[in-house]
């Protein structure tokens, strides 16, 4: 089971810092916001990775909020650049 949480740990980890370097370096405002996405679903996974591993379901309501908070963000990202693009 310590191997399993190694490895998952490493692929979260990367996952994280490669959407990092996308969300800082990212050519165009897209990428940026397609890359914070990315990030706040792998602290998602990592969240609820964590609740499976130690069989708990306290950080439930923080994956709510966190899952909420993408979805309007990413909604409204959309509306922004679809109003951006009749002008």
């Amino acid at each position: 089971m310590h191997i399993a949480i190694i490895v998952a740990g490493v692929l979260f980890g990367t996952g994280a810092v490669a959407a990092l370097y996308r969300v800082i370096r990212g050519p165009s405002l897209l990428d940026r916001v397609i890359a914070s996405d990315v990030f706040v679903v792998t602290i998602m996974c990592v969240l609820a990775a964590e609740m499976a591993f130690n069989s708990h379901t306290e950080t439930l309501p923080v994956l709510l909020v966190l899952g909420a908070f993408a979805f309007v963000g990413s909604v409204s990202f959309a509306r922004f650049m679809a109003k951006q693009d009749q002008t």
